[in-house]
């Protein structure tokens, strides 16, 4: 059986590093303009009044924002 690191090419391992740190920093972007939208502090509301359905929102927002980077990469 073949050895996958054999197969492993160095311009594929720094666009992976490259997109995953694209997508990283467009995750902190999304989360920093949402909570400048937002007239309350997001983080005050998840982690202290423990707001369930924000914590949900934002997770939804995220993996909204994930399928839009996945596509844009691959594309």
């Amino acid at each position: 059986m073949p050895s996958m690191l054999g197969e492993l090419r160095m311009e594929q391992v720094i666009g992976t590093i490259f997109y995953g740190l694209l997508g990283i920093g467009l995750f902190l972007v999304a989360y920093v303009v949402i909570e400048k939208i937002c007239p309350f502090s997001v983080k005050k509301e998840i982690s202290e009044d423990q707001n369930i359905s924000l914590g949900i929102i934002i997770g939804s927002v995220m993996i909204g924002l994930s399928i839009i980077i996945a596509a844009a990469i691959k594309g």
